[in-house]
């Protein structure tokens, strides 16, 4: 019997260019069962189409420390970020905000459990480079995850570095960014496959998926909406090197 699929994706981040060529190669994988890990909006020109599409072809939307800021956003002084915020409908805004914050399911006898950024909260991070404290944490319930069984798989987004590991019989894993990674210039997803809302122990596999997409266009309706630090969002999207890391006033578009 073919193993089931069910498709991962993170950080979108209004790249609808990355999104759309993401979501292309799942349909062509035959994968109709989508869970979006957070950070929908923000960096990028069209988080309110992101948006749109997102809440019509994913089965499960997770809510990302973006999410949840973006919305409220209350310092008018900060151009880009009130250009992202006014970018967005009100019933937009009003739904990022109600998003759910963890979301389990079964594969293969295995609970998978779901969040943005860490099991307490949306807003702490957990790099590739972690500690044994922060790795056992990531499997532990907690007042956002809820109670109940406890994970042998989690995964996440956030930092939009992929990685795997696996660790006294736990798995870890990072989906990387599908519109703004920061390992490498080309959006990623993960792919589980096995016996899906299964709890009977069975063949489980985890892929990552790495997608090009026409990065050049993504700038260019950036630079046509006149979008705000349009300069460092070019050279992330280029060079894969995060805005903080990048040589203040030598990149040019």
């Amino acid at each position: 019997m073919p193993l089931e699929k069910i498709a991962l994706i993170s950080d979108a981040h209004g790249n609808l260019t990355a999104l759309d060529a993401v979501l292309e190669d799942i349909g062509s994988r035959g994968i109709d069962r989508i869970v979006n890990l957070g950070d929908l909006v923000g960096k990028g020109p069209r988080g309110s189409e992101v948006v749109d599409r997102c809440a019509a072809v994913c089965d499960v939307n997770l809510r990302g420390n973006w999410d949840e800021d973006l919305p409220a956003w209350a310092d008018e002084s900060v151009e880009e970020m009130v250009w992202w915020r006014d970018e967005l409908r009100p019933d937009q805004r009003a739904w990022l905000a109600e998003l759910p914050l963890s979301h389990d399911v079964l594969v293969s006898g295995r609970r998978v459990r779901l969040f943005h950024a860490s099991a307490v909260s949306p807003h702490v991070r957990v790099r590739a480079r972690h500690t044994a404290e922060e790795f056992d944490g990531m499997f532990v319930n907690t007042p956002m995850t809820g109670e109940g069984p406890t994970p042998s798989v989690v995964g996440y987004g956030d930092i939009h570095d992929v990685f795997v590991k696996v660790e006294g019989g736990r798995t870890l894993f990072n989906v990387g960014s599908v519109g703004n990674p920061l390992d490498e210039p080309v959006s990623s997803y993960v792919i589980l496959e096995g016996s899906l809302d299964d709890p009977a122990p069975g063949r489980f596999g985890l892929q990552v998926v790495r997608v090009p997409y026409d990065v050049e266009a993504e700038i260019a309706v950036a630079e046509s909406l006149r979008m705000p630090a349009l300069v460092p969002y070019a050279v992330e999207l280029r060079t894969a090197v995060y805005r903080g890391l990048q040589g203040a006033g030598r990149q040019q578009v």
